[in-house]
């Protein structure tokens, strides 16, 4: 039997097993469900799905063009694994009866037992919990697929899906129940994390800081220029994150009300800020505003909001957003003058963003931040900060070890030459395709490193 059948197998038996598996009802209901709420958090639900795909356009125009379509699935694949696990087991490690704060009995929602369209009191008082299993299902999703801008243009795609599905239990669970389930021992230390900062834009960036360090440099690292494949697409995909980022800041308010609309503001203000302060410390430092950098910013502007969304006022999103983009772009820098590879700057950007909005949470946040008098919320910050940047690095630095000896993780030389979208897929976006300026009938109106830029040539047109 060959081993490519073992997962095929694996998904035909757990669907069989998942399909006598009996509905019932939640063993704690909560009130009465509120449609607002409901109406609303559909609505967000749907908004952090659609970043993924939005992360893939960012990611996938942002590497060389014999990479783009192995890129942009490794985002979109994780919309398919993560899923599959979140209901058999996943939601129950994050959100299940607390075990000493730090993990959820496997047992309480095994595959989605007892999630069903009746409220929960601790998790869910006026949505369904099956609402809120899905909302923070998305969560889930988009978390591992940040990662993959550390190791791109060099990973086998079967380890890839295997680490994921490891960090998923290892790493990403724990954090999540940690840090928002009610007895989680972060969120009882009074620490705050109103959408993620810690969850998930640390955890993916210390693992992505982790996984350059353990699948080393590309080949052509510092030698080969690194082109981007298609700035359109990444400028495409800054839209969709910000778009989507309402619902994940906003929809963490878990309703229709005053909260979600504090976080829906201070979201876009942070954005706007780090877009503008990103492209104006390039330009004091001699460089030109650039499409990249604008995008850059912004989403940097994005993670850093994400833990403070809901804690911070305007005027304080301002400063986050614009401190944040400055403090990520020095940190790019810095990084580009080491042996680190890197390829498109998520530990500077999600890792550094987030811990940057952790602490200026622990600063800002009314009324129990530093600014107001209070020490109590910063200190723990920064003791979370110690604690979840420690775990998400060295536990994911073992996963990518554990992965490595089942199936070997980096892809050959000679493959990473062919580029992973062929020696991976088999597909490429190369042959005949407008969008990254292939002339259909002729030639390619410019070359970078042999392969087509953007510009596109018709028939008849000036070479």
């Amino acid at each position: 039997m060959k081993l490519a059948s073992v997962p095929l197998i694996l998904l035909i038996l757990i669907s069989l097993f998942a399909a006598f598996v009996p509905a019932t009802e939640p063993l704690r209901t909560g009130g009465a469900i509120n449609p607002g709420d409901v109406a609303w958090m559909l609505c967000a639900a749907g908004l952090v799905l659609f970043m993924t795909p939005g992360l893939s356009f960012f990611y996938g125009g942002m590497v060389r063009a014999r990479n783009v379509i192995s890129t942009m699935l490794q985002s979109f694949i994780s919309m398919g694994l993560i899923s599959i696990i979140w209901v058999i087991v996943g939601f129950s490690l994050a959100f299940g009866d607390s075990i000493g704060g730090v993990i959820g009995d496997p047992r309480t929602f095994f595959m989605f037992k007892g999630v069903t369209g009746a409220t929960h009191p601790d998790l869910s008082p006026t949505i369904p919990l099956l609402l809120f299993a899905m909302f923070q299902l998305k969560f889930a999703v988009i978390t591992p697929a940040l990662i993959t801008g550390s190791f791109a243009e060099r990973v086998r795609f079967t380890s890839y899906m295997l680490f994921i599905t490891l960090f998923i239990f290892f790493i990403y669970t724990p954090l999540a129940h940690w840090t928002w389930h009610p007895n989680g021992f972060l969120r009882t230390m009074g620490v705050l994390d109103f959408a993620g900062g810690t969850v998930v834009h640390m955890s993916a960036g210390f693992a992505a800081l982790a996984g350059a360090l353990m699948l080393g440099r590309r080949k052509d690292h510092n030698g080969e220029a690194h082109t981007p494949a298609n700035i359109p697409f990444i400028i495409l995909g800054t839209g969709m994150l910000w778009f989507g980022w309402f619902g994940f800041n906003a929809g963490s308010a878990l309703g229709a009300n005053e909260l979600a609309a504090q976080a829906f503001a201070t979201t876009n203000t942070a954005s706007a800020s780090a877009a503008l302060s990103w492209i104006f410390f390039d330009m004091l430092k001699g460089r030109k505003p650039s499409a990249v950098g604008a995008c850059i910013g912004a989403v940097v502007g994005l993670v850093a909001i994400t833990p403070a969304a809901g804690f911070v006022s305007i005027g304080a999103s301002i400063f986050i957003g614009a401190f944040s983009a400055i403090v990520s772009s020095f940190m790019v820098s810095l990084k580009s003058k080491t042996a680190i590879d890197d390829t498109l700057d998520v530990f500077p950007c999600h890792g550094v963003g987030g811990a940057m909005g952790m602490l200026l949470t622990g600063v800002f946040a009314k009324d129990v931040g530093l600014a107001f008098g209070s020490t109590q919320t910063f200190l723990m910050h920064c003791l979370a900060l110690v604690l979840v940047s420690g775990f998400s690095f060295f536990g994911s630095y073992l996963l990518y070890k554990l992965t490595d000896w089942i199936i070997p993780m980096r892809v050959s030389v000679d493959e990473e030459e062919q580029g992973l979208d062929l020696s991976q897929h088999g597909e490429s976006m190369l042959d005949g395709d407008p969008l990254l300026g292939v002339h259909m009938e002729g030639e390619t109106r410019g070359t970078s490193q042999g392969f087509p830029v953007v510009g596109l040539t018709r028939p008849g047109a000036p070479a």
